[in-house]
Protein backbone atom coordinates (compact mmCIF):
# COMPACT_ATOMS: atom_id res chain seq x y z
CA UNK A 1 0.00 0.00 0.00
CA UNK A 2 1.36 3.40 -0.96
CA UNK A 3 2.36 6.00 1.97
CA UNK A 4 1.18 9.53 2.51
CA UNK A 5 2.38 12.16 4.25
CA UNK A 6 0.73 15.04 5.82
CA UNK A 7 2.67 17.63 8.49
CA UNK A 8 -0.09 19.36 10.97
CA UNK A 9 0.96 22.73 12.78
CA UNK A 10 -1.97 23.77 14.76
CA UNK A 11 -4.19 24.00 18.00
CA UNK A 12 -7.31 23.21 16.97
CA UNK A 13 -8.70 20.77 14.06
CA UNK A 14 -11.37 22.48 11.27
CA UNK A 15 -12.52 20.81 8.31
CA UNK A 16 -9.94 21.89 6.17
CA UNK A 17 -7.93 19.59 8.06
CA UNK A 18 -10.39 16.96 7.70
CA UNK A 19 -10.69 17.86 4.19
CA UNK A 20 -7.40 17.50 4.12
CA UNK A 21 -7.38 13.82 5.30
CA UNK A 22 -10.29 12.74 3.19
CA UNK A 23 -8.37 13.66 0.55
CA UNK A 24 -4.89 11.83 1.45
CA UNK A 25 -6.88 8.84 2.67
CA UNK A 26 -7.67 8.20 -1.25
CA UNK A 27 -4.09 7.60 -2.25
CA UNK A 28 -3.34 5.06 0.59
CA UNK A 29 -2.36 4.43 4.21
CA UNK A 30 -2.14 8.28 5.57
CA UNK A 31 1.00 9.00 8.08
CA UNK A 32 0.04 12.13 9.95
CA UNK A 33 3.25 14.52 11.31
CA UNK A 34 2.93 16.73 14.07
CA UNK A 35 5.60 19.66 14.61
CA UNK A 36 7.46 19.86 17.41
CA UNK A 37 7.04 22.50 19.99
CA UNK A 38 10.58 23.84 19.39
CA UNK A 39 9.61 23.58 15.13
CA UNK A 40 6.12 25.17 15.99
CA UNK A 41 7.58 28.73 17.21
CA UNK A 42 9.77 28.74 14.23
CA UNK A 43 6.95 28.12 11.97
CA UNK A 44 5.54 31.04 13.12
CA UNK A 45 2.98 29.49 15.16
CA UNK A 46 3.16 28.98 19.25
CA UNK A 47 1.35 25.98 20.96
CA UNK A 48 -0.69 26.40 23.61
CA UNK A 49 -1.44 23.33 24.03
CA UNK A 50 0.96 20.63 24.93
CA UNK A 51 2.49 18.15 22.01
CA UNK A 52 0.69 15.25 23.58
CA UNK A 53 -2.77 16.93 23.37
CA UNK A 54 -2.13 17.82 19.65
CA UNK A 55 -0.79 14.57 18.75
CA UNK A 56 -3.90 13.52 20.25
CA UNK A 57 -6.43 15.78 18.35
CA UNK A 58 -4.99 14.71 15.40
CA UNK A 59 -4.95 11.13 16.22
CA UNK A 60 -8.48 11.29 16.27
CA UNK A 61 -9.44 12.78 12.85
CA UNK A 62 -11.08 9.72 11.01
CA UNK A 63 -8.62 7.96 7.99
CA UNK A 64 -5.04 9.10 9.99
CA UNK A 65 -3.40 5.13 10.63
CA UNK A 66 -0.59 6.45 12.36
CA UNK A 67 1.23 9.64 14.23
CA UNK A 68 4.67 11.18 13.63
CA UNK A 69 6.25 13.79 15.46
CA UNK A 70 8.10 16.35 12.92
CA UNK A 71 11.02 17.62 14.81
CA UNK A 72 11.92 20.43 12.29
CA UNK A 73 9.90 22.72 10.03
CA UNK A 74 11.94 21.36 6.88
CA UNK A 75 11.01 17.86 5.86
CA UNK A 76 14.08 16.63 5.21
CA UNK A 77 14.49 13.97 8.01
CA UNK A 78 11.00 13.19 7.83
CA UNK A 79 11.14 11.92 4.48
CA UNK A 80 14.21 10.29 4.82
CA UNK A 81 12.78 8.03 7.53
CA UNK A 82 9.33 7.24 5.97
CA UNK A 83 10.02 7.71 1.64
CA UNK A 84 6.35 8.66 1.37
CA UNK A 85 5.09 7.99 -2.21
CA UNK A 86 3.25 11.58 -1.49
CA UNK A 87 2.81 14.32 0.52
CA UNK A 88 -0.21 16.14 0.53
CA UNK A 89 -0.89 19.74 1.75
CA UNK A 90 -3.12 23.17 1.44
CA UNK A 91 -2.09 25.53 -1.82
CA UNK A 92 -1.59 27.99 0.50
CA UNK A 93 1.96 27.52 0.63
CA UNK A 94 2.58 28.16 -3.02
CA UNK A 95 2.78 32.18 -2.07
CA UNK A 96 4.62 34.00 0.87
CA UNK A 97 7.89 32.54 2.83
CA UNK A 98 5.86 28.95 3.24
CA UNK A 99 6.81 28.85 -0.46
CA UNK A 100 10.26 27.75 0.74
CA UNK A 101 9.24 24.98 2.50
CA UNK A 102 6.80 24.32 -0.39
CA UNK A 103 10.08 24.00 -2.96
CA UNK A 104 12.72 22.22 -0.68
CA UNK A 105 9.95 19.31 -0.12
CA UNK A 106 9.15 19.18 -3.97
CA UNK A 107 13.10 18.36 -4.37
CA UNK A 108 13.25 15.79 -1.41
CA UNK A 109 10.42 14.02 -3.41
CA UNK A 110 11.60 14.42 -6.74
CA UNK A 111 15.14 12.44 -5.84
CA UNK A 112 13.27 9.33 -5.93
CA UNK A 113 10.14 9.54 -7.67
CA UNK A 114 7.93 10.79 -4.65
CA UNK A 115 4.81 13.33 -5.57
CA UNK A 116 3.64 16.54 -3.52
CA UNK A 117 -0.57 16.53 -3.81
CA UNK A 118 -2.03 20.14 -2.99
CA UNK A 119 -5.49 20.46 -2.17
CA UNK A 120 -7.51 24.14 -2.20
CA UNK A 121 -7.12 25.83 0.52
CA UNK A 122 -10.07 25.50 2.93
CA UNK A 123 -11.12 29.41 4.09
CA UNK A 124 -14.69 30.38 5.16
CA UNK A 125 -15.82 31.81 8.09
CA UNK A 126 -16.06 29.40 10.29
CA UNK A 127 -11.94 28.28 9.89
CA UNK A 128 -11.04 32.46 10.28
CA UNK A 129 -13.09 32.58 13.14
CA UNK A 130 -11.13 29.77 14.24
CA UNK A 131 -8.09 30.94 13.67
CA UNK A 132 -8.78 34.52 15.24
CA UNK A 133 -9.84 32.59 18.39
CA UNK A 134 -6.53 30.98 18.16
CA UNK A 135 -4.91 34.14 17.97
CA UNK A 136 -6.86 35.77 20.74
CA UNK A 137 -5.75 33.08 22.95
CA UNK A 138 -2.31 33.85 22.65
CA UNK A 139 -2.69 37.24 23.44
CA UNK A 140 -4.18 36.61 26.82
CA UNK A 141 -2.12 37.44 29.78
CA UNK A 142 -1.78 34.49 31.26
CA UNK A 143 -0.65 33.00 27.85
CA UNK A 144 1.40 35.61 26.98
CA UNK A 145 3.38 36.13 30.67
CA UNK A 146 4.63 32.86 30.69
CA UNK A 147 6.28 32.48 27.10
CA UNK A 148 9.09 34.22 27.19
CA UNK A 149 10.33 31.26 29.83
CA UNK A 150 8.73 28.67 27.34
CA UNK A 151 11.08 30.49 24.60
CA UNK A 152 14.29 30.26 27.46
CA UNK A 153 13.49 26.84 27.24
CA UNK A 154 13.25 25.76 23.72
CA UNK A 155 15.32 28.53 21.57
CA UNK A 156 19.08 28.69 21.41
CA UNK A 157 18.70 32.46 21.37
CA UNK A 158 15.54 34.83 22.40
CA UNK A 159 15.00 37.74 19.43
CA UNK A 160 13.68 40.50 20.74
CA UNK A 161 13.04 43.73 18.38
CA UNK A 162 11.92 47.67 19.98
CA UNK A 163 9.03 48.65 19.67
CA UNK A 164 6.85 51.38 20.27
CA UNK A 165 3.28 51.74 19.09
CA UNK A 166 0.90 48.99 17.71
CA UNK A 167 2.05 49.84 13.92
CA UNK A 168 5.66 48.38 14.96
CA UNK A 169 4.20 45.89 17.23
CA UNK A 170 2.89 44.04 13.61
CA UNK A 171 6.07 44.80 11.90
CA UNK A 172 7.66 42.83 14.85
CA UNK A 173 4.93 40.08 15.07
CA UNK A 174 4.94 39.49 10.76
CA UNK A 175 8.10 39.70 9.72
CA UNK A 176 9.08 36.33 9.05
CA UNK A 177 12.05 35.89 5.93
CA UNK A 178 13.17 32.49 4.33
CA UNK A 179 16.42 30.96 5.04
CA UNK A 180 17.98 28.23 4.05
CA UNK A 181 16.44 26.33 7.44
CA UNK A 182 13.21 27.11 6.84
CA UNK A 183 11.74 30.54 8.12
CA UNK A 184 12.76 32.52 10.89
CA UNK A 185 11.21 35.70 12.81
CA UNK A 186 11.59 37.37 15.95
CA UNK A 187 10.59 35.92 19.45
CA UNK A 188 9.67 38.83 21.43
CA UNK A 189 9.64 42.69 21.51
CA UNK A 190 11.41 45.01 23.54
CA UNK A 191 9.35 48.18 24.76
CA UNK A 192 11.98 50.71 25.47
CA UNK A 193 12.12 53.84 27.59
CA UNK A 194 14.28 55.58 24.73
CA UNK A 195 12.13 54.64 21.81
CA UNK A 196 8.66 55.21 23.50
CA UNK A 197 10.19 58.59 24.92
CA UNK A 198 11.25 59.51 21.25
CA UNK A 199 8.11 58.68 19.28
CA UNK A 200 6.36 60.81 21.67
CA UNK A 201 8.75 63.96 20.99
CA UNK A 202 9.96 63.83 24.50
CA UNK A 203 13.55 63.52 25.95
CA UNK A 204 14.97 60.12 27.80
CA UNK A 205 14.69 61.42 30.95
CA UNK A 206 11.98 59.57 32.34
CA UNK A 207 9.39 62.37 31.85
CA UNK A 208 6.95 59.98 30.09
CA UNK A 209 5.71 58.85 32.87
CA UNK A 210 3.84 55.11 33.81
CA UNK A 211 0.88 55.87 33.30
CA UNK A 212 1.46 56.74 29.29
CA UNK A 213 4.16 53.30 29.02
CA UNK A 214 1.78 50.95 29.92
CA UNK A 215 -0.77 52.58 27.40
CA UNK A 216 2.13 52.16 24.69
CA UNK A 217 1.87 48.35 26.12
CA UNK A 218 -1.77 48.41 25.49
CA UNK A 219 -1.32 49.54 22.26
CA UNK A 220 0.96 47.06 21.28
CA UNK A 221 -0.65 44.11 23.05
CA UNK A 222 -3.90 44.86 21.82
CA UNK A 223 -2.76 44.05 17.80
CA UNK A 224 0.13 41.22 19.02
CA UNK A 225 0.87 38.12 20.26
CA UNK A 226 4.50 38.03 21.10
CA UNK A 227 6.09 38.38 24.47
CA UNK A 228 6.97 41.52 25.84
CA UNK A 229 10.16 42.82 27.71
CA UNK A 230 9.95 45.98 28.96
CA UNK A 231 12.16 48.84 29.94
CA UNK A 232 11.78 49.65 33.22
CA UNK A 233 14.79 52.14 33.76
CA UNK A 234 15.74 52.07 37.19
CA UNK A 235 12.52 50.68 38.56
CA UNK A 236 12.02 53.52 40.85
CA UNK A 237 12.20 53.43 44.29
CA UNK A 238 11.74 50.16 46.14
CA UNK A 239 8.35 50.78 47.32
CA UNK A 240 6.59 52.09 44.04
CA UNK A 241 8.56 49.00 41.86
CA UNK A 242 6.81 46.61 43.97
CA UNK A 243 3.44 48.17 42.04
CA UNK A 244 5.15 48.45 38.70
CA UNK A 245 5.55 44.53 38.84
CA UNK A 246 2.29 44.12 39.98
CA UNK A 247 0.65 45.92 37.12
CA UNK A 248 3.09 44.72 34.54
CA UNK A 249 2.37 41.04 35.78
CA UNK A 250 -1.48 41.68 35.68
CA UNK A 251 -0.96 42.88 31.92
CA UNK A 252 0.48 39.90 30.63
CA UNK A 253 3.63 41.64 30.23
CA UNK A 254 6.49 39.00 30.81
CA UNK A 255 9.75 40.61 32.28
CA UNK A 256 10.77 43.98 33.31
CA UNK A 257 14.60 44.72 32.87
CA UNK A 258 15.62 47.45 35.63
CA UNK A 259 19.19 48.87 35.81
CA UNK A 260 21.58 49.75 38.71
CA UNK A 261 21.60 53.40 38.75
CA UNK A 262 20.12 56.39 40.89
CA UNK A 263 18.73 59.85 40.06
CA UNK A 264 17.60 61.31 37.09
CA UNK A 265 17.43 59.13 34.43
CA UNK A 266 19.83 59.49 31.54
CA UNK A 267 20.78 57.28 28.57
CA UNK A 268 23.66 54.59 29.39
CA UNK A 269 25.24 55.30 25.78
CA UNK A 270 26.55 58.42 27.49
CA UNK A 271 28.82 56.41 29.82
CA UNK A 272 30.78 58.86 31.85
CA UNK A 273 30.17 62.11 29.92
CA UNK A 274 27.14 62.61 31.44
CA UNK A 275 27.14 62.30 35.36
CA UNK A 276 25.41 58.99 36.57
CA UNK A 277 25.39 57.11 39.78
CA UNK A 278 25.28 54.10 39.93
CA UNK A 279 23.25 52.12 42.94
CA UNK A 280 24.96 50.23 45.61
CA UNK A 281 25.23 46.48 45.46
CA UNK A 282 23.05 45.91 48.62
CA UNK A 283 19.96 48.25 47.80
CA UNK A 284 19.89 46.83 44.40
CA UNK A 285 19.89 43.54 45.69
CA UNK A 286 16.95 44.41 48.04
CA UNK A 287 15.05 46.21 45.21
CA UNK A 288 14.97 42.61 42.95
CA UNK A 289 14.17 40.95 46.30
CA UNK A 290 10.96 43.27 46.81
CA UNK A 291 10.04 42.84 43.07
CA UNK A 292 9.99 38.81 43.37
CA UNK A 293 8.36 38.78 46.44
CA UNK A 294 5.36 41.00 44.86
CA UNK A 295 4.62 38.85 42.07
CA UNK A 296 1.86 36.01 41.52
CA UNK A 297 2.95 34.34 39.10
CA UNK A 298 5.94 32.01 38.46
CA UNK A 299 5.98 33.20 35.19
CA UNK A 300 7.29 36.81 35.43
CA UNK A 301 10.99 37.74 34.83
CA UNK A 302 12.59 40.41 37.12
CA UNK A 303 16.13 40.89 34.71
CA UNK A 304 18.68 42.92 36.47
CA UNK A 305 20.86 45.08 33.49
CA UNK A 306 24.51 46.00 35.19
CA UNK A 307 26.29 49.17 34.20
CA UNK A 308 29.59 48.52 35.63
CA UNK A 309 30.76 48.44 32.15
CA UNK A 310 29.01 51.13 30.62
CA UNK A 311 30.29 53.82 34.02
CA UNK A 312 34.18 52.12 33.53
CA UNK A 313 34.06 50.71 37.32
CA UNK A 314 35.88 47.19 35.80
CA UNK A 315 34.99 43.89 35.08
CA UNK A 316 35.49 42.75 38.91
CA UNK A 317 32.83 44.99 39.71
CA UNK A 318 30.06 43.89 37.26
CA UNK A 319 30.75 40.05 37.92
CA UNK A 320 30.43 40.84 42.07
CA UNK A 321 26.98 42.64 41.39
CA UNK A 322 25.95 39.71 38.52
CA UNK A 323 26.37 36.89 41.08
CA UNK A 324 25.23 38.77 43.93
CA UNK A 325 21.79 39.49 41.72
CA UNK A 326 21.35 36.39 40.82
CA UNK A 327 21.34 34.98 44.25
CA UNK A 328 18.81 37.81 45.03
CA UNK A 329 16.54 36.16 43.11
CA UNK A 330 17.32 37.98 39.98
CA UNK A 331 15.45 35.86 36.71
CA UNK A 332 18.14 37.09 34.27
CA UNK A 333 21.53 39.55 33.92
CA UNK A 334 21.56 42.18 31.19
CA UNK A 335 25.65 42.89 30.92
CA UNK A 336 25.84 46.67 28.67
CA UNK A 337 28.87 48.30 27.34
CA UNK A 338 29.12 51.05 24.46
CA UNK A 339 32.37 49.89 23.25
CA UNK A 340 32.39 49.35 19.47
CA UNK A 341 33.34 45.96 19.71
CA UNK A 342 32.43 42.86 21.82
CA UNK A 343 35.13 41.69 23.28
CA UNK A 344 34.33 43.26 26.79
CA UNK A 345 30.56 41.74 26.94
CA UNK A 346 32.35 38.41 25.21
CA UNK A 347 34.95 38.23 28.13
CA UNK A 348 31.94 39.28 31.10
CA UNK A 349 29.72 36.33 29.60
CA UNK A 350 32.52 33.93 29.77
CA UNK A 351 33.14 34.17 33.50
CA UNK A 352 29.32 34.27 34.40
CA UNK A 353 29.11 31.15 33.11
CA UNK A 354 32.09 29.70 34.56
CA UNK A 355 30.83 30.45 38.38
CA UNK A 356 26.50 30.30 37.28
CA UNK A 357 25.57 28.00 33.95
CA UNK A 358 21.66 28.84 34.72
CA UNK A 359 20.63 32.37 34.80
CA UNK A 360 19.59 33.93 31.31
CA UNK A 361 22.25 35.82 29.94
CA UNK A 362 20.85 39.02 27.76
CA UNK A 363 23.18 41.17 25.48
CA UNK A 364 21.81 44.46 23.81
CA UNK A 365 24.41 44.77 20.98
CA UNK A 366 23.63 48.77 19.63
CA UNK A 367 26.87 49.65 19.93
CA UNK A 368 28.36 46.52 18.37
CA UNK A 369 26.46 45.39 15.46
CA UNK A 370 27.96 43.17 13.57
CA UNK A 371 28.27 40.53 16.36
CA UNK A 372 25.99 37.46 15.04
CA UNK A 373 23.54 35.42 17.32
CA UNK A 374 25.29 32.78 16.97
CA UNK A 375 28.82 33.90 18.42
CA UNK A 376 26.63 35.55 21.51
CA UNK A 377 25.01 32.34 22.33
CA UNK A 378 28.59 30.46 22.14
CA UNK A 379 29.30 32.52 24.99
CA UNK A 380 26.37 31.49 26.83
CA UNK A 381 23.92 34.44 25.63
CA UNK A 382 20.21 33.67 25.84
CA UNK A 383 18.99 36.46 24.49
CA UNK A 384 19.26 39.34 22.28
CA UNK A 385 17.69 42.60 21.96
CA UNK A 386 17.77 44.41 18.66
CA UNK A 387 16.94 47.84 21.35
CA UNK A 388 16.23 50.64 19.11
CA UNK A 389 16.38 49.36 15.21
CA UNK A 390 13.04 50.25 14.04
CA UNK A 391 13.42 54.00 15.55
CA UNK A 392 16.85 54.86 14.24
CA UNK A 393 15.48 53.44 10.17
CA UNK A 394 12.06 55.37 10.80
CA UNK A 395 13.41 58.34 11.16
CA UNK A 396 15.76 58.94 8.18
CA UNK A 397 13.05 57.31 5.96
CA UNK A 398 10.27 60.37 7.24
CA UNK A 399 12.61 62.74 6.62
CA UNK A 400 14.07 62.46 3.21
CA UNK A 401 10.30 62.00 2.74
CA UNK A 402 9.47 65.01 3.92
CA UNK A 403 12.87 67.05 2.13
CA UNK A 404 11.85 65.75 -1.09
CA UNK A 405 8.44 66.39 -1.03
CA UNK A 406 9.59 70.43 0.19
CA UNK A 407 12.14 70.14 -2.63
CA UNK A 408 10.25 69.10 -5.63
CA UNK A 409 6.32 70.56 -4.62
CA UNK A 410 5.04 67.17 -5.29
CA UNK A 411 5.25 63.70 -3.73
CA UNK A 412 6.14 61.64 -7.42
CA UNK A 413 10.00 61.48 -6.18
CA UNK A 414 9.41 60.12 -2.90
CA UNK A 415 6.80 57.67 -4.07
CA UNK A 416 8.93 55.38 -5.53
CA UNK A 417 10.33 54.46 -2.07
CA UNK A 418 6.91 54.79 -0.16
CA UNK A 419 5.03 51.28 0.94
CA UNK A 420 1.67 51.61 -0.98
CA UNK A 421 -1.13 51.85 0.74
CA UNK A 422 -2.81 48.00 0.17
CA UNK A 423 0.47 46.51 1.45
CA UNK A 424 -0.27 48.46 4.55
CA UNK A 425 -3.65 47.92 5.01
CA UNK A 426 -3.27 43.83 4.63
CA UNK A 427 -0.60 44.43 7.32
CA UNK A 428 -3.65 45.52 10.37
CA UNK A 429 -6.04 42.43 11.00
CA UNK A 430 -9.83 43.36 10.81
CA UNK A 431 -11.97 41.10 13.36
Amino acid sequence: MKTIYACFCTDVIHEGHINLIRTAKQYGRVIAGVLSDAAMIRYNRFPVVSFEERAERIRSIPGVDEVVIQQDMMYDAVIASLHPDYVIHGDNWRQGPLRAIRDHVKDLLGKYGGELIEVPYTDNAQVRRLREKARERLAMPEYRRKRLRQLLAICPVVKAIEVHNGLTGLIAEKSVVETGTGLDQFDAMWISSLCDSTAKGKPDIKLVDLTSRYRTIDDVMEVTTKPVIFDGDTGGLTEHFVYTVRSLERMGVSAVIIEDKVGLKKNSLFGTQAAQVQDTCGRFCEKISAGKQAQLTDDFMIIARIESLILEQGMEDAMERALAYADAGADGIMIHSRKKDPDEVLQFCDLFRMQNTQTPLVVVPTSFPAVTEEELAAHGVNIVIYANQLTRSAFPAMDRTAKSILRYHRAWEADRDLMPIPEIITLIDEI
